[in-house]
């Protein structure tokens, strides 16, 4: 019999999610999630999938995950620290090194896992960490679990971060200071200051940590933001994630080899649990070797992108001040971008809205993912029915 107690909480708060229209309905995906998908055996253009990309559905790396499967087996068997570790993870792990430009890098079962990991692993209750206030939900989380002092800045206003990394070093009070910023942020699809992040921790012996999992296979030509700014030796922490460009499942850690030693003898989620498997790994290694050889894919992402944000825009609509291809749609009122979105669904685009509290009010918007998988004729079709909707919406 379960508990009365947890009933009444969770059916009253359910409901309170449903009222407020907070409660997240799933749509299940039919088949892979490319740049078209089926929903309920209707295909729609998908611009709400991280797969920038396309490698999700790429046959080299089903192949090079088919092939690990017959050699390794389906799982690790263990974690990392007792005989889980296999020459693929090694071989992933020298790939991520080399992709990012440090001495080494480490493995971990998602990115959200490395936020949780890395931070508490260097982090005390000794220490104070400088966050971007649009940090995402893994970093934050992350820093709660360090026990460190937490100060968030304004996002990307390097003013108010050189004030408070000054009088957090002037204070006395802390062991060791560190600057958390995503290198780019998801909702509006902006880059980070890097240049000013750095400049400011080296005045003042600040650890600098960059999460990248939006800008690998992105920025920098696909080599990600840090080596965008050409600051690969000046940042502590590279931070990123194998399942948005890179088409698979996983994240990891870049970085000095002793920071990387250190992790691996101390961050709870590489000593707990089992290790990435082998068609992961395989499959990893097979997307590193294609951006590390070419930018093929890059170029193409960058290209829709631009065409999907040139049309937009010519149609008259406010995509904010992205520098990357995430593009928003800032529509504005919360109610009217969910009705927004629907209607796109109507029309067979899948775009999602966001509205508060992931972004402030009055700043509801569709957000949309192009990629390399998608064509010419994809993005026509989805500004065509952007332009539709816009105008029966009164909104053009």
């Amino acid at each position: 019999m379960t508990s009365k107690t947890l009933n009444q909480f969770l059916n009253s708060n359910l409901q309170q999610l449903k009222q407020n229209g907070l409660y997240n309905e799933i749509d299940t995906v039919q088949g892979a999630n490319g740049p078209t998908i089926h929903i309920h055996d209707k295909e729609f253009i998908n611009l709400s999938s991280n797969n920038y990309l396309g490698l999700a559905t790429d046959e080299r790396l089903k192949i090079a995950a088919m092939e690990a499967v017959e050699v390794y087996g389906v799982g690790s068997g263990a974690v990392r620290t007792i005989n889980g570790t296999l020459d693929l993870h090694e071989k992933l792990e020298e790939n991520l090194a080399q992709f990012k430009g440090t001495e080494a890098a480490i493995a971990y079962q998602s990115g959200f896992n490395c936020n949780m990991a890395a931070i508490s692993a260097v982090m005390d209750d000794q220490d104070i960490i400088l966050s971007d206030a649009l940090n995402h939900a893994s970093i934050i989380d992350g820093c709660r679990l360090s026990k460190a002092t937490i100060i968030p800045f304004a996002h990307s206003d390097m003013d108010d971060l050189r004030k408070k990394a000054k009088e957090a070093a002037d204070s006395g009070k802390y062991k060791k200071i560190m600057i958390i910023t995503d290198g780019v942020f998801s909702m509006d699809g902006d880059i980070a200051k890097l240049p000013d992040i750095v400049e400011i921790a080296e005045e003042r012996n600040i650890i600098t940590y960059v999460d990248d999992a939006h800008g690998s296979g992105v920025t920098g030509n696909g080599f990600g933001t840090v080596k965008h700014f050409g600051l690969q030796e000046s940042i502590d922490f590279q931070i990123g994630t194998l399942s948005k460009a890179i088409g698979v499942v996983g994240g990891y850690v870049a970085g000095k080899k002793n920071l990387i030693n250190w992790l691996k003898a101390r961050s709870r989620p590489f000593l707990f649990s089992t290790a990435v498997s082998p068609a992961d790994a395989a499959a990893s290694i097979k997307a590193l070797d294609l951006l590390i050889n070419s930018t093929e894919l890059n170029k193409k992402l960058w290209g829709n992108g631009n065409y999907l944000k040139q049309g937009l825009r010519k149609l008259g609509f406010d995509i904010g001040k992205s520098e990357t291809p995430i593009t928003p749609c800032i529509i504005g009122e919360e109610k009217i971008t969910q009705e927004f979105s629907r209607r796109l669904y109507d029309e067979g685009v899948y775009a999602k809205s966001i509205v508060f509290p992931t972004v402030p009010k009055g700043t509801g918007r569709v957000r949309n993912m192009p990629t390399a998988a998608h064509t010419k004729e994809m993005l026509d079709k989805t500004l065509s029915a952007y332009e539709k909707v816009g105008k029966e919406m009164g909104l053009l």
